[in-house]
C-alpha cells in the first residue's frame, strides 16, 4: 500500500512495509516513537519538491477545493499507476476525484489516520534531503499566504485608509468651524453687516477675499459669487456701515486667513469623494444600507471591518453610546436606543415614535451587510440595496399604521375628509356663574308621545287654575268646585310629604302641577259621585 502525504515542501509517497501492524490501530503509535522505528514501517518511495511558495500555495489551494494539481496528476500517473497498488489518502474528497479522474482505488480510514500522525511525528527522519529550518520557513510562508487567501486579500480591502480619512474629516470639519467662527468676528468689526447678508461661509471667504476692505464694494462686481440681488443688498450696506476703519496690514492677515479656509474646504472635498470611493470598493453593501460617513465611522470605532464584523447587531446599534449606557446601567434607567447608527438617512427619516424600531431593524441588516462585504467573495452591492428596500417597505407599513382605521380588519385607510376652515370663537356662557340648581334632581317630567293626551291634559290645566284664582261660588258649577277640591286636597298632601323629607326644595315642587304626574290613587279623595249623594241629603234635610 501507498501513502500519500502533504507537506509544505512538496508531495512525499511513502511504502508501508509492514501492513499487519496497522492492524492494531490503538498500539500504532508506539511504531513511530523513533525514526528507526518508523523506518521500518514505512519507506519514502518519491519526493516531488514545491520550487518557490507561490507554487505551494496554488498546490494547496487545489486540495482545499477538492481538485488535482498538474504536478500531483504527473506523480501519480508515474509511480502509483506502475506499482499497480491502492493508495491512502487523508481527504476522503481528494481520493473521490482521484478515483474519478485516473481510475485509482484510494483508501481513507481511522488507520490511515492514525499513520498519516506517526509520519507527521517523524517527518524530518522519514524524508532525507530537506533541512529543519527550510522546513520550518516554508511552514511560515506557507502560512501566510494561505490566510492571505482564505480571506480573498486585496490591496483594496485595506480599511485603515478608511479609518484614517473619517477621522481626518472630522478633524478638518472642527477646524473648519473654528477659522470661519475666527474669520467672521475678526471682519466684523470692519463691515459687520456683510456676515448677516451672507449666510454661507465658503461664499462669505471668497467675497472677502475678493473685496478685501469695505470702501471697494462699490466698484467690486460681486455677480459670479452672489445672486443680483444680494450684490445690490451688500454693496448698499457697505455704503452705510457703521464698521470701524482698519489698517492695509489687518486687512492683508484676515485676507490670509480667508485663503486658508478655501483651501481647507477644498481639500476636504477633495477627501470626501476619496471616501466615498473607498467605502464603494471595501464595503459596498453597508455603503447603501448607512452611507459613507456612518458606515467609516462605524469601521473606525470597532478598529477594522473584521472587527466589526464580529460584532453582534445589538452590539451596532448602539455603537456610539457607550457613555449613555454605561450611566443607565448604573443609574437603572432606559438603555439608548441608538448610537451612531442614528445618523443613518433610514432613521432620520423616522418619526420619534418609530425611531427606535427602525434602528434596531436597521442594525440586523447592517450586521449582515458587513459580514456579506468582510467575508463575501462577490463584491456587488445587491445584497444591500435589497435589505434597504425591505426596510423602506417596513417603514411605510409603520407610517402608515397610524392613519388605518381602527374598526373592521384594519387594513382599509382612513378617508381624508375635505378641509373645512371652522371659527373657534365661542360665546360666553352666563349660566354657568351660578352654583344653585335650577330644578330638582328627583323630579323628572314624563312626555307623553300623543297629541290629542297632551291637549286634554292643557286643556284640564287651564281650567284648574282659572278655577283657583277666581274661586267661584255659585252652586250651579258644584261639579267644578268638587274637581277642585280634589286636586287641593292632593297638592296639600304631597307637600306635607316633601316638608318632612326635604324642608330646602319647597320652591321645586310646586312649580309643576300634579296633573302631569302618574294619576293619584289616594283613597282618601271620596269620589264625584259620593259627594253628589251628600249634598243630596244635606239639600232634603234643609
Amino acid at each position: 500500500m501507498l501513502v500519500l502525504f502533504e507537506t509544505s515542501v512538496g508531495y512525499a509517497i511513502f511504502k508501508v512495509l509492514n501492513e499487519k501492524k496497522l492492524q492494531e490501530v490503538d498500539s500504532l503509535w508506539k511504531e513511530f516513537e523513533t525514526p528507526e522505528k518508523a523506518n521500518k514501517i514505512v519507506k519514502l518511495k518519491h519526493f516531488e519538491k514545491f520550487q518557490d511558495t507561490a507554487e505551494a500555495l496554488a498546490a494547496f489551494t487545489a486540495l482545499m477545493e477538492g481538485k488535482i494539481n498538474k504536478q500531483l496528476k504527473k506523480v501519480l500517473k508515474k509511480i502509483v499507476k506502475e506499482a499497480h497498488e491502492p493508495l491512502a489518502v487523508a481527504d476522503a474528497k481528494l481520493g473521490g476525484v482521484i478515483k474519478e479522474k485516473l481510475n485509482l482505488s484510494c483508501i481513507h480510514s481511522p488507520v490511515v489516520n492514525e499513520l498519516m500522525r506517526g509520519i507527521r511525528s517523524q517527518m524530518d527522519g522519514l524524508i532525507p534531503g530537506v533541512e529543519p529550518r527550510e522546513m520550518a520557513a516554508m511552514c511560515l510562508g506557507l502560512a501566510h499566504s494561505l490566510s492571505r487567501y482564505r480571506l480573498k486579500f486585496s490591496a483594496d480591502k485595506v480599511d485603515t485608509m478608511i479609518v484614517q480619512a473619517i477621522s481626518l474629516l472630522d478633524d478638518l470639519d472642527k477646524e473648519l468651524n473654528n477659522y470661519i467662527m475666527r474669520c467672521r468676528e475678526w471682519y466684523g468689526w470692519h463691515f459687520p453687516e456683510l456676515g448677516k447678508i451672507i449666510s454661507d461661509n465658503l461664499t462669505y471667504c471668497k467675497c472677502l477675499q475678493k473685496v478685501g476692505d469695505r470702501k471697494n464694494y462699490a466698484s467690486a462686481k460681486l455677480s459670479e459669487l452672489l445672486p443680483e440681488e444680494v450684490e445690490a443688498e451688500v454693496k448698499a450696506a457697505a455704503e452705510i456701515s457703521m464698521g470701524t476703519e482698519v489698517s492695509e496690514e489687518d486687512i492683508c492677515n484676515i485676507l490670509h486667513l480667508c485663503t486658508q479656509v478655501i483651501e481647507i474646504s477644498e481639500y476636504r472635498t477633495q477627501l470626501y469623494e476619496y471616501l466615498q470611493n473607498r467605502m464603494m470598493a471595501i464595503a459596498p453593501n453597508v455603503t447603501v444600507m448607512v452611507g459613507e460617513l456612518v458606515g467609516a465611522r462605524l469601521i473606525a470605532h470597532a478598529g477594522s471591518l473584521l472587527n466589526l464584523a464580529k460584532h453582534a447587531a445589538s452590539t451596532v446599534q448602539i455603537l456610539g453610546a457607550e457613555k449613555a449606557l454605561f450611566r443607565a446601567l448604573k443609574s437603572r434607567r432606559d438603555t439608548p436606543k441608538y448610537g451612531l447608527i442614528y445618523h443613518a438617512s433610514l432613521v432620520g427619516q423616522t418619526s420619534p415614535k418609530h425611531k427606535g424600531k427602525i434602528s434596531r431593524m436597521l442594525a440586523a441588516k447592517t450586521v449582515l451587510a458587513i459580514r456579506y462585504d468582510a467575508f463575501g467573495e462577490d463584491s456587488s452591492s445587491a445584497m444591500g440595496v435589497e435589505n434597504r428596500a425591505k426596510l423602506e417597505a417596513r417603514l411605510r407599513t409603520l407610517e402608515d399604521r397610524g392613519i388605518r382605521k381602527i374598526s373592521g380588519t384594519g387594513k382599509a385607510l382612513a378617508k381624508t375628509e375635505k378641509y373645512e376652515h371652522k371659527s373657534e370663537v365661542k360665546t360666553y356662557d352666563p349660566s354657568g356663574d351660578s352654583t344653585l340648581p335650577t330644578c330638582s334632581k328627583k323630579r323628572k317630567i314624563e312626555q307623553v308621545d300623543k297629541e290629542d293626551e297632551i291637549v286634554e291634559k292643557k286643556a284640564k290645566k287651564a281650567k284648574v287654575k282659572i278655577k283657583v284664582e277666581e274661586a267661584p261660588v255659585a252652586a250651579e258649577e258644584e261639579e267644578e268646585e268638587e274637581e277642585e277640591e280634589g286636586v287641593l286636597v292632593v297638592e296639600e298632601q304631597e307637600t306635607s310629604v316633601k316638608r318632612k323629607k326635604k324642608k330646602d326644595k319647597k320652591k321645586h315642587i310646586k312649580e309643576e302641577p300634579l296633573s302631569e304626574e302618574e294619576p293619584c290613587t289616594s283613597t282618601a279623595i271620596p269620589s264625584p259621585e259620593k259627594k253628589k249623594k251628600k249634598k243630596k241629603k244635606r239639600a232634603n234635610e234643609d
